[in-house]
Formats: C-alpha cells, sequence, structure tokens
C-alpha cells in the first residue's frame, strides 16, 4: 500500500467519522428506533433503518456513476482524489437526505409515505455501497458497469417499483401515474 492510499484510506475513514457526527447532531438515530439491527432491512417502516435495504444497489450505482464522471472531469488526477471526491459527495448527499426538508419532499412527491429518513448505521452503509460501486467501476470494462447499473435498476423495479431512475424523477418532477403506479404494489 502507498502512502498515498494510506492516506486517502484514513482520510475516508474520518469522512465516514465526521458524516457520522453530522447526522448525529442532526438527530438521526444511529441503529433503528425499534431497537434492533439486522442486515436487511425489508419494505416498509423499518427499511431505512437497517445495515442494507432495497435502496443499497442505487448507492451501489452511484459509485458507479460518480468513478465515470470523476475520470471525465478529473482523469488527470489521482484516483485516490477522486475516490475521496465521490465519497464527500455521497456523504453530503446522506446529510442532506436525512434533512427535515427532503424527508419532506420525499413523504409528499414519492411513493415513501411513512420515510422518516435512515439510522446512522444505514447512512454509512448508503456511503459504503457507494465506495463498492466506485472500486467496482475502476475494476471492470464499462460494459459491465453499465450492465451492472441496468440490471440493479430493473431487480429493484420489478421488486419494489423503485429505483434511482424513479426517485430522481419522482423527486424532481412528481407523476401522478408513477406514484400510483408505484403505490398498486
Amino acid at each position: 500500500m502507498t502512502m498515498r492510499t494510506r492516506r486517502a484510506a484514513l482520510a475516508a475513514i474520518l469522512l465516514l467519522a465526521i458524516a457520522a457526527t453530522i447526522l448525529w447532531a442532526m438527530g438521526r438515530p444511529p441503529i433503528c428506533t425499534c431497537g434492533s439491527i439486522a442486515l436487511w432491512g425489508k419494505v416498509g417502516p423499518t427499511q431505512s433503518q437497517m445495515l442494507a435495504d432495497w435502496y443499497s444497489p442505487s448507492h451501489f450505482i452511484h459509485g458507479l456513476i460518480f468513478y465515470w464522471l470523476a475520470w471525465l472531469i478529473a482523469k488527470g488526477q489521482p484516483v485516490e482524489r477522486r475516490f475521496l471526491a465521490a465519497m464527500l459527495v455521497e456523504a453530503l448527499w446522506e446529510i442532506a437526505e436525512n434533512s427535515p426538508i427532503i424527508i419532506d419532499r420525499y413523504r409528499e412527491a414519492t411513493m415513501a409515505l411513512g420515510y422518516s429518513g435512515d439510522s446512522i448505521l444505514n447512512s454509512l452503509s448508503d456511503i459504503s455501497m457507494m465506495m463498492i460501486g466506485f472500486v467496482a467501476a475502476r475494476r471492470l470494462p464499462v460494459w459491465a458497469s453499465v450492465a451492472l447499473a441496468i440490471g440493479f435498476e430493473l431487480l429493484t423495479l420489478a421488486v419494489i417499483r423503485d429505483n434511482l431512475t424513479l426517485n430522481v424523477w419522482m423527486l424532481l418532477a412528481p407523476n401522478d401515474a408513477i406514484r400510483a403506479w408505484q403505490a398498486a404494489a
């Protein structure tokens, strides 16, 4: 492991700790308010409270997207720097996503009627899923990254009638027909 890689690893750990601290200061619960910890959060009120859930693939896809965007925008920069930039963006999204304004927006504009935000455990897992996606994109050919993204989108669409594409769409431009289709699950 090079010195740059060690520094990046320490910076990544620090970034996770800072994100957790900010989420704690925002009043986010460390684990599910139900008092239990599970590997997988089932669809329902505890979904975004457990270690992983049906939205974890979306965060993996963030990593794929961030890798390729960072490669396009900053290909002259060391991959460690691009990785940390992607982590920062994901951590900032997790903080924003758990703010009252975004939680309320999810409730009013998407199928997430009972959404109360993520536990800190789930947020850190979401950031970690992005990290895994970033590393996967670095190692895989482009076609494999695209295939994984499409596969995850189709899987979550089939299982929970939601995915990254619909989530962004409904957050930015809610559509009653999509909302009705999602609710029919």
